[in-house]
């Protein structure tokens, strides 16, 4: 395999772009290809099966065209699917999400984080063992907020209902006086300006997507597959959805005009 062929990254939609964005500033010569399942968006409230089928489909997808390295931009898909996708292709580098719990427990200095994330996030065995080996004594408040990661999907990152949704999850954790919120979901990065209005310049707001851009880095280099192309590196956007609202969120969340390309499921696994 050609140290130039892509960096695979998917998410069910929009929200692995936050893990996009911080891998192209970290790395702006390495090729990406990436795909958004806004076919199957939210995967939230679906079965861990389910999920598990469609990780695989997007993996084999992405392996088709070269990809030299899954990156799983998507906590859903990572809680519901890391461990099979690792174990189906055993000779294949992944990177997945996980909620920044440990970073939260160091930094927090009222012992109170609020995580908010989806709820296949938080009955996930990744969530259950993270907070299991990090957050002893800490105090963890969490919730889905319901509804945002559409809000996200259709670019609505200000509007009345998006904060309704936020407020709704952070002003009861503020009163039980957190000082940290982490995001446990790739999605809500792009919001991370209407949290901070809500939550004050006192509560910090973790984003796991620097971190993982940095993790890509350093399995690249130690498996001598970073692009030495010293030319900035090629972007292919797929959707299993509608084309022209994706290129509208492009715009809107990255402010880019990109062509996106279509593709469609045969069945929960295959992709044609």
């Amino acid at each position: 395999m050609s140290s130039n062929n892509p960096i695979g990254i998917f998410d069910s939609g929009v929200g692995g772009l936050s893990v996009l964005r911080e891998v192209r500033a970290l790395m702006p010569n390495e090729n990406i290809i990436y795909f958004g399942d806004q076919g199957h968006v939210p995967y939230g409230p679906r079965s861990m099966r389910q999920i598990q089928n469609f990780s695989e489909g997007i993996t084999r997808f992405l392996l088709g065209h070269g990809a030299k390295i899954i990156v799983v931009a998507c906590n859903t898909a990572s809680a519901a699917a890391l461990k099979h996708l690792r174990a189906t292709f055993s000779d294949v580098q992944f990177v997945g999400m996980e909620p920044a719990v440990k970073p939260a427990a160091e930094k927090t200095q009222t012992g109170k984080v609020g995580v908010l994330a989806t709820p296949a996030t938080f009955q996930g065995e990744l969530y259950a063992s993270v907070v299991e080996r990090f957050a002893n004594g800490v105090e963890l408040f969490q919730n889905t907020c319901p509804g945002l990661v559409n809000q996200i999907e259709k670019g609505e990152l200000n509007a009345p209902q998006t904060r309704a949704i936020l407020e709704d999850a952070l002003l009861p954790m503020l009163e039980k006086n957190i000082d940290t919120v982490v995001l446990g979901c790739t999605h809500y990065p792009f919001v991370i300006p209407l949290i901070e209005r809500i939550v004050g310049e006192k509560v910090r707001v973790i984003d796991p997507a620097p971190a993982v851009a940095k993790q890509v880095k350093r399995l690249l280099e130690a498996g001598g597959m970073v692009n030495q192309n010293r030319e900035k590196g090629t972007v292919r956007f797929i959707t299993s959805g509608e084309v022209d609202s994706v290129k509208r969120v492009l715009s809107t969340l990255l402010g880019i005009d990109a062509e996106v390309e279509a593709v469609t499921w045969m069945d929960d696994r295959g992709i044609r």
